[in-house]
């Protein structure tokens, strides 16, 4: 279990934090019909005027229950006003065996990640969820709202334990979208089974906009192997004892080389923002990636 070793505090002090709210250009890639969060067009009028509405949930403003459509669906809805409409941002954070691996470990790399896009939208006003995935959701938490939702995110990955194998596709699948239209981040190895075609599709029919990030250790990527070596498959357990050769080298980097374009090619074709992110990126740089992707 990683989740004891791995202190918050040794990953996010408040300078850093500081840093994290200066991304801004974030809030581009939240937009979502010209606007997001607490970035919707002030433009278009005052608070006062109407936009859309969501269905109520525990803690909203009472005064803002539209009771008419409660008479038509039975069903407590929210008006939504211009200036308050806000872009759903889902994580999904990949924590089956495979994930506990490398140097600089993905377990690591990918809980940083998962927290500060967690941090950068609960700043924008954005409403936050993170599920963690395996062969089935293992944790979550759900329409999380504001920066002092934060300690909540903190507390989630601090106490994740790494097991299992992942089907990617039918995991997110058991997943319960609740806001309609949004943002969808993948955080995974995708050393797993399931289809990736059938993830994006499934999400894009949830009307998410869809960002995955790849995330690879060094070793992954460019592997040093020594002379011998016993390779395991550490979702399954299985291994096989291995005598390294140049031949050997040279197929294993033309399967990886096959395995990323396969994932850029269907992001491409997909209109899916894809990212190949190593763990020894600063955290900072990660960021960047995702920002960039507008």
């Amino acid at each position: 279990m990683k989740g004891n070793s791995f202190g918050m505090g040794s990953l996010f002090d408040s300078d850093f934090l500081k840093k994290l709210e200066q991304f801004q250009l974030w809030s581009k890639i939240m937009t979502q019909d010209g606007g997001a969060g607490n970035r919707k067009s002030r433009a278009k009028g005052s608070s006062v005027e109407f936009s859309d509405y969501r269905e109520y949930i525990m803690g909203d403003d009472f005064k803002k229950i539209d009771w008419n459509a409660y008479g038509r669906f039975k069903k407590l809805f929210i008006k939504l006003f211009m200036e308050e409409r806000e872009s759903p941002v889902q994580i999904f954070l990949d924590v089956s065996k495979s994930m506990d691996y490398g140097e600089p470990d993905k377990s690591i790399a990918s809980r940083r990640l998962a927290a500060a896009i967690a941090y950068i939208s609960l700043c924008n006003y954005d409403r936050v969820s993170i599920a963690c995935v395996n062969d089935k959701i293992d944790k979550f938490k759900s329409s999380l709202r504001g920066k002092n939702s934060f300690k909540e995110v903190m507390s989630l990955l601090e106490n994740i334990e790494y097991s299992g194998t992942t089907n990617i596709y039918e995991t997110i699948a058991k997943y319960p979208f609740r806001f309609g239209k949004g943002v969808s981040l993948v955080i995974s190895d995708f050393f797993c089974e399931g289809n990736y075609v059938d993830m994006i599709k499934y999400l894009q029919f949830k009307k998410q906009h869809v960002y995955v990030c790849h995330i690879l250790s060094p070793q992954e990527i460019s592997p040093e192997i020594g002379e011998s070596v016993r390779l395991i498959d550490s979702e399954t357990g299985m291994y096989r004892e291995v005598a390294v050769s140049k031949n050997l080298l040279n197929m294993y980097n033309k399967a990886y080389q096959k395995f990323i374009n396969t994932f850029e090619e269907n992001s491409a074709k997909m209109g899916v923002h894809y990212m190949l992110m190593e763990t020894s990126l600063p955290i900072e740089e990660l960021i960047r990636m995702v920002v960039s992707k507008e």
